[in-house]
């Protein structure tokens, strides 16, 4: 079969979810529990049968991975000096929770009670608090936060850095507390990142809610399926096309289409259908066959800051992996209990504090790790260093990822807009500031840090600013693309369903109206549950 033939009928079922992401996993995991609900499961990607995704330490060569990452670009960006930024995607089974840094985090109870305030009744904290447990299998004691008999591992970190543990106590000299628990609602403190793993393996969403489900008659899973487009018959959409190696394929869809295909994703497969904003459809040739300006706008991320310090007097993984005998040393680490450095998630040490006092609750977010390189995927640096990244969780500027053709292999152009802002561009330098004050503390004088990127020198607000617009890179959260809401600019209603459609629902980090103030994957664990909930209901 050739491209240009017509597509093959391939069926129909109850619900075609599209994307086998964090959200997508869990949602064909839940609806297909009902055997009288036929389900099918269209992933783009391929398998996740690559040790890159199962070892650890492999995130840092799974991103760029053309097998298993989109390998997409932003433009450039004017606030990071026109400078065009590397933007993975998960291009596999399980997604980004298949390349990402595996930490295990809800945010705050205030950004969810905020969604609920926007418009989304049913989405505060009290409302989303179940979801998350329903899902956790956490290592602690079962209570109110943390329930032990889901299907999301979520264990404590098998590796220990003495350095990063001079790091918290440093951050506790300076005032900031001790956390057992950064996900009970309230993130303020410094402590270990509980991470997504079991046994010191990456623990994804394939394995937690695809495996114990792929058996089931009534669920269907494709790879390698890439969607081109949605079917309408007037303002209900009642399948999709899709491409895979055998040719074009139509599937029908009796109940609906849940599209769970990212921030990214997302909008452009609305776009490639037709539903969007009428300029860019008008751009790319698509005709307009549901006008929603908010498609594709609103895009949120965390923007880190990747401060590196030079230390003495302390081990890191820089001069651990620095020789052969030190790498032949980690592997048998690891051979042999599945731990040390190889089990490590790029980020072992987490701070949420206040990059100022004007803010009443944390606002940036460290990601502490024992390492330096001047880029993921590069070698490490020679000799012993921190990298100190700091984030600021609730950016005020927002940006956009639009098709650019009608073509569905070209990628869509990302403008995440960082530093656009003044807001912004003061906590960046504020954030350079407190991580220069937290490796200043007497507590670390004995390891001598050095600052070397950003590098010292600069200290008012504009040269802080731009030393930021430098170094700044992101830190892989886009959200917020395909927001839910009840003003015109939503592209979803509270129930997640495409606002002026019938058989469309988005279910995955673009419906969020404002970025989580933490990591992003549990709450897009967490979005699939509350879909799942939704459509059972009816």
């Amino acid at each position: 079969m050739s491209f240009a033939d017509p597509p093959a009928d391939f069926g129909s079922y109850d619900v075609v979810i599209v994307g086998a992401g964090s959200s997508g996993c869990v949602l064909a995991n839940r609806l297909s529990a009902d055997p009288t609900r036929r389900v099918l499961l269209i992933e783009a990607g391929g398998s996740d049968n690559h040790p890159w995704v199962h070892i650890p330490v492999g995130y840092l060569f799974a991103i760029g991975n053309p097998r298993l990452d989109w390998g997409f670009r932003t433009e450039p960006v004017p606030g990071l000096n026109g400078r065009s930024l590397l933007y993975p995607r998960g291009k596999v089974l399980g997604g980004c929770s298949s390349i990402n840094g595996m930490i295990y985090m809800r945010g705050q109870a205030q950004d969810y009670d905020l969604w609920r305030d926007l418009g989304n009744p049913g989405w505060g904290w009290a409302d989303v608090l179940p979801l998350f447990r329903r899902s956790e299998r956490h290592f602690g004691a079962a209570d109110d936060h943390h329930a032990t008999d889901g299907e999301l591992r979520v264990e404590q970190q098998r590796l220990h850095w003495p350095i990063l543990d001079e790091v918290a106590q440093a951050a506790q000299a300076m005032g900031i507390p001790a956390s057992a628990d950064f996900n009970a609602g309230d993130n303020e403190g410094v402590g270990y990142f509980p991470v997504n793993q079991r046994r010191g393996l990456r623990w994804n969403a394939r394995k937690a809610f695809l495996d114990p489900a792929r058996r089931r008659p009534n669920l269907r899973i494709v790879t390698g399926a890439q969607v081109l487009r949605l079917v309408l018959d007037g303002r209900r959409v009642t399948g999709a096309v899709f491409r895979d190696r055998k040719g074009l394929h139509q599937v029908r869809a009796g109940q609906e289409v849940v599209l769970c295909a990212g921030a990214i994703g997302t909008p452009q497969i609305l776009e490639l259908s037709g539903i969007g904003r009428p300029d860019v459809l008008g751009t790319i040739g698509v005709p307009v066959c549901h006008a929603l300006p908010g498609v594709g706008e609103n895009l949120q991320d965390h923007l880190q800051l990747r401060t590196v310090f030079a230390i003495s007097g302390a081990r890191t993984l820089n001069d651990r992996a620095g020789s052969l005998w030190g790498k032949a040393g980690i592997a048998l680490q690891y051979a042999l209990t599945q731990s040390g450095p190889m089990a490590m998630a790029p980020s072992q040490l987490g701070i949420f504090t206040r990059s100022g006092p004007d803010h009443d609750r944390a606002n940036i977010e460290y990601h502490v790790q024992p390492l330096s390189l001047d880029a993921f995927g590069q070698p490490l640096h020679k000799t012993p260093a921190l990298t100190v990244s700091v984030c600021n969780l609730r950016p005020t500027s927002t940006g956009s990822s639009h098709a650019v053709s009608a073509d569905p292999a070209a990628p869509p152009a990302i403008q995440p807009n960082y530093l656009a802002t003044e807001a912004d561009r003061k906590v960046a330098a504020d954030s350079i500031r407190h991580a220069r004050r937290l490796m200043a503390t007497p507590h670390l004088a004995r390891f001598a840090p050095v600052e070397l990127k950003p590098g010292p020198g600069a200290e008012d607000d504009a040269n802080l600013a731009r030393l930021a617009a430098e170094i700044g890179t992101t830190i892989f959260h886009p959200v917020g693309t395909a927001r839910m809401g009840d003003d015109p600019l939503a592209v979803t209603d509270a129930r997640l369903q495409v606002r002026g459609l019938a058989g469309l629902r988005i279910a995955d980090c673009s419906v969020m109206p404002r970025i989580v103030s933490g990591n992003t994957h549990a709450p897009a664990v967490m979005i699939g549950e509350k879909a799942a909930e939704l459509i059972i209901a009816g």
